[in-house]
């Protein structure tokens, strides 16, 4: 069985006189290399020399994969191909029964296995944090990628530069990746017109996106102790980084870094491509649960600085909702009764509406544009109008929550 170089490992810089009289579970399978039931793992392949005046602490690339064997070879390959590669490449594999592990090796990387899991995303990296934060510096960082997405080459760089000072986290932009019929041609549009509000908003954002965020190191231990200390939820009781009671694990973490007096930020730059879902169904799982998420991270924070744009947001989209309601009530009724009749105002208020879809996909080429002026998009937004419904209604109703 070939071990894994020493070099290989996220461990590599703390002597083993050090890590031996810590409790890890590591202690019997270091990180990196594998167990006896295990595959025999390849030749790391050499990471690639960083770019001069990058920062100078290390970086550790963490993707938690649960079943994830179609798309990890290729998130694997968007790191190692970066202008400023990640000193390790973990993939956290998480409850796998599949060939996650094999690949995730076949393509140098290193393999964290979680044990006994009951949470998901955020208990998979919980476990991880737990086992590697020790080891890191103040000005090492994290990246959390996930991992059916692929960062573009300068992602990790840039990154970089912006995280520094109050800024805790650095986010990504996403564009949609192929296939997915129709429904996943309408998210690639969403998806677009997300990223041009970011950019127009010079990188402020909502939120540091699951897909891929760089987080410093200081900071997540930061909110770890905060946790224990009250400060912050308590989350999963342990110190975690992550809330692993709740739906969106990356919305809490925002609030989290913000109130601590940090800031999120997704430059333009910071470019990726993420899985859209495939069918109406999965779209409607998941944004029923972005959306359910969101509302109960308010409600979980309470009325304060930090929170209040996301109430103000909430609140807006319910009048959306409602109005939306009404609209379509009057259309039908008008319709019903043969009193329906052009008016001029509503027109100009249709030519309007149209013009905005055009120009908001422009990222996408003029074919798209074209598209996008015949109002076919309609569609997702009154399913997302409803996806927002069931949400507050769910909430409101503390029905279960399962995704």
């Amino acid at each position: 069985m070939r071990e894994l170089p020493a070099a290989a490992s996220v461990f590599a810089a703390t002597p083993t006189s050090e890590r031996s009289a810590e409790v890890s579970v590591f202690a019997a399978t270091p990180l990196g290399m594998p167990s006896a039931t295990e595959v025999e793992a390849p030749a790391v392949t050499p990471t690639r020399r960083r770019r001069a005046g990058a920062r100078t602490g290390s970086l550790v690339a963490a993707l938690p994969a649960h079943n994830e064997e179609a798309g990890i070879a290729a998130a694997i390959q968007g790191l190692q191909n970066q202008t400023s590669p990640p000193d390790h490449i973990v993939v956290i594999a998480d409850n796998c029964t599949d060939r996650t592990v094999e690949i995730a090796r076949a393509h140098g990387a290193e393999v964290f296995i979680t044990t006994g899991n009951t949470h998901k995303k955020a208990g998979a990296l919980n476990q991880f944090l737990a086992e590697t934060l020790p080891h890191l510096r103040e000005d090492d960082v994290v990246l959390v990628q996930d991992a059916d997405s692929a960062l573009d080459p300068d992602f990790l760089e840039i990154a970089r530069k912006n995280l520094r000072g109050r800024i805790g986290a650095v986010g990504g932009v996403f564009r949609g990746s192929e296939g997915g019929g129709f429904v996943g041609h309408l998210q690639r549009n969403e998806y677009a017109r997300y990223a041009r509000d970011v950019r127009r908003l010079r990188g402020k954002c909502l939120v540091v996106t699951g897909t891929a965020a760089v987080l410093q190191v200081g900071l997540l231990r930061r909110i770890g102790e905060a946790r224990l200390a009250g400060e912050l939820p308590a989350g999963d009781g342990r110190g975690g980084v992550y809330d692993t009671t709740v739906l969106t694990e990356d919305n809490e973490l925002t609030f989290a870094i913000r109130h601590l007096g940090y800031d999120v930020l997704s430059p333009a730059g910071c470019t990726l491509v993420t899985e859209v879902m495939p069918t109406w169904r999965e779209l409607w799982n998941q944004r029923l649960r972005w959306k359910r998420g969101a509302v109960e991270n308010c409600v979980q924070y309470g009325l304060t600085r930090v929170t209040a744009p996301y109430w103000g947001r909430q609140l807006l989209t319910m009048i959306g909702c409602v109005i939306t309601y009404i609209y379509l009530a009057t259309i039908v009724y008008a319709i019903g009764w043969g009193t329906f009749a052009v008016q001029p105002f509503w027109l100009g208020v249709t030519v309007i509406f149209i013009v905005e879809r055009i120009v908001t996909v422009r990222d996408r080429g003029w074919r798209h544009m074209v598209l996008a002026g015949l109002m076919y998009e309609l569609v997702i937004d009154l399913f997302l109008q409803i996806v927002h419904t069931k949400a507050y209604l769910d909430a409101l109703t503390r029905r279960r929550r399962d995704w």
